[in-house]
């Protein structure tokens, strides 16, 4: 499986959950729950006196918090009965609580195995399984538990997070209102139907839920959390941080804590906080996020407060989705002075991206990382540095470097791209544009691949780019990766001509450089396409989101300074974007110049 597979082509990465999933499998009722089930004389006669003794050193040890304690109580309970699924399911919590999502995943399966008829295993279940992405597993564990338990809220709440994450937002909404007219007092209920509104780009609305939800429980945190959220893109970014920092000390998990701070790292970027914010924003590796990546290299890392890396060999492993390794990659040249003559510099990096990497820092070694899931958890592997034979003395990921090099904002260097894209393919392109006649060569990108659950608010229908499309004097190319005939087939059937270059749009990412640095404008969202034509100095047009932190709070985009950006206001203003996006075109088409 490669990094592509696994990596999305957002700029985003990693993604920012809603927090509308309740329950805790720790809980003390929960806890009750079980010990009530040691207690049984059913159970007594059946089980070994050893394995429960076991069980109950176990759950003493949750109680504590001390969950790898628990787990191994709830193994040696195992070592004795392996049939016990009151066992599977002490371990699966324990597991949970410590955030090895992988192996509680695989103990609450064992568990259901063994009780298929225990409810609240299935709840569990159901809801780690919404948490790491299996939607289809999880709806049927939750449907299975309501239909033993109707009405239930906890499952109920779940359910329609599942269905949200389906984009079933109809569903969810129906599923919320039915309850809601039996508990209209549930601050869980009206947190999780803001967080339907607010995954559809409906902020104003979303936030008048969340803020129902804070009138019934002040002090509910995921509904803080869920609010910050919504007043971010609204425009009150001071009163979003105030909101998470209310919230952290009501975080109800290592995972929601982990996604708190993450948050609160983006939006300190937001405010301009650096290097505050790039140190805070260290919280994406925290094991606790299922999307936090893993690197397997035999190295330690390196810690620039504490050790000088010159003369040493330093391998910086790219992160997060291609995008984001353009963006990070902007202070390579800055790690390979650092090092000096006498060390050298190892960068792995997505494997589409080398060449342009390659000819831009000449003096540095690039490779490919590879990226397995194991146990839901993405690791990146250096296979280049593993066959060297003197191999590393440091490794880092690519965007700790900001912090280190990018303490302020006049410290983000003032070019014109920094990757450079293959001169002969350039050529090549110039002169394939040339054959479309006259008129502004205008490279679209309109959409990512990756469009599940939140994602989709980023992004605007094919639709309505149609001023843009209709631009008199330009020629249009579609630069859009997918499959996009349908959208292709539709402007043509509006009568606007859509060239597409007979190449692999996805995976031929040398040409599509080339071509974007030939073209007289690329346009496009915030996704790999736009970044890739800003980062070989093309000229590049973004219409950005209302709540992107890369403008650090300033009034351009410190990363690719010479990036024209065409800001929305809110998630539904893109009809205005467009506009003026048209009217910029129309004034490129009369100059002959787009910038």
């Amino acid at each position: 499986m490669s990094a592509a597979d696994l990596a999305p082509e957002f700029v985003h990465a990693p993604q920012l959950a809603a927090q509308g999933t309740v329950g805790d499998s720790a809980s003390p009722e929960a806890i009750r729950k079980l010990s009530r089930q040691l207690a049984s004389p059913r159970l007594a006669v059946k089980a070994q006196r050893k394995s429960l003794e076991k069980l109950k050193a176990a759950l003493m040890a949750i109680r504590a918090g001390d969950f790898a304690l628990g787990a191994r109580r709830a193994l040696d309970a195992l070592q004795i009965d392996e049939t016990s699924g009151l066992a599977w399911h002490v371990l699966a919590i324990c597991r949970e609580k410590s955030g090895d999502f992988g192996q509680a995943l695989l103990a609450y399966e064992a568990a259901l195995k063994l009780l298929p008829n225990e409810t609240d295993v299935a709840h569990d279940l159901g809801r780690l399984a919404q948490q790491l992405g299996h939607l289809d597993i999880a709806e049927k564990l939750l449907v299975k538990y309501l239909a033993a338990d109707p009405g239930h809220v906890e499952a109920t709440n779940n359910l329609a997070c599942v269905q949200r994450d389906q984009k079933r937002y109809g569903d969810a909404v129906e599923t919320l209102r039915a309850l809601l007219g039996v508990e209209p007092e549930s601050p869980v209920l009206w947190n999780t139907l803001g967080t339907v509104l607010s995954d559809q780009g409906e902020m104003a609305t979303a936030l008048t839920f969340f803020e129902e939800a804070l009138r019934h429980d002040p002090a509910f945190a995921k509904a803080r959390y869920n609010r910050a959220n919504a007043r971010l893109p609204l425009g009150d970014a001071l009163g979003a941080l105030e909101d998470l920092d209310a919230a952290l000390p009501g975080a109800e998990s290592p995972y929601e804590r982990a996604m708190m701070n993450m948050a609160r790292a983006m939006l300190l970027m937001t405010l301009g906080r650096i290097p505050e914010g790039f140190e805070a924003y260290e919280v994406r590796l925290d094991p606790h996020l299922p999307e936090a990546m893993r690197v397997a290299v035999e190295a330690p890392r390196w810690d620039p407060k504490t050790e000088d890396i010159r003369g040493k060999r330093l391998l910086i492993v790219g992160e997060q989705g291609i995008a984001d390794e353009m963006v990070f990659g902007t202070c390579v040249g800055d790690a390979i002075e650092a090092v000096g003559p006498d060390g050298k510099v190892f960068v792995a990096v997505e494997p589409r991206l080398i060449g342009m990497f390659q000819r831009a820092y000449p003096e540095a070694v690039f490779g490919s990382h590879r990226a397995v899931k194991l146990e839901g958890r993405i690791t990146r592997y250096v296979p280049f540095i593993e066959e060297m034979e003197e191999g590393i003395d440091r490794w880092i990921p690519l965007a700790s470097l900001l912090a280190l090099y990018r303490p302020s904002i006049d410290r983000f260097p003032d070019r014109r791209g920094y990757l450079k894209a293959d001169p002969e393919k350039v050529a090549y392109w110039r002169a394939e544009l040339e054959k479309l006649g006259p008129g502004l060569k205008v490279g679209l990108h309109w959409k990512s691949l990756v469009l599940t659950g939140s994602r989709a608010r980023y992004f605007s229908s094919f639709e309505r780019w149609r001023p843009v499309l209709e631009t008199p004097g330009a020629v249009m190319v579609n630069l859009q990766c997918g499959d996009v005939a349908d959208d292709l087939a539709a402007a043509e059937a509006a009568g606007v001509s859509i060239w597409t270059p007979p190449i692999n749009l996805k995976d031929d990412l040398e040409d599509v450089a080339a071509l974007s640095v030939a073209l007289d404008v690329v346009i496009g969202p915030g996704i790999a396409g736009t970044n890739l034509a800003a980062a070989v100095g093309g000229t590049a047009w973004m219409i950005t989101a209302p709540d992107d932190w890369h403008f650090l709070a300033t009034d351009k985009y410190p990363f690719y300074p010479h990036l024209r950006h065409f800001r929305r206001d809110g998630f539904d203003a893109w009809e205005g974007a467009i506009d003026r996006v048209r009217a910029a075109l129309d004034e490129a088409v009369r100059t002959g110049n787009a910038g």
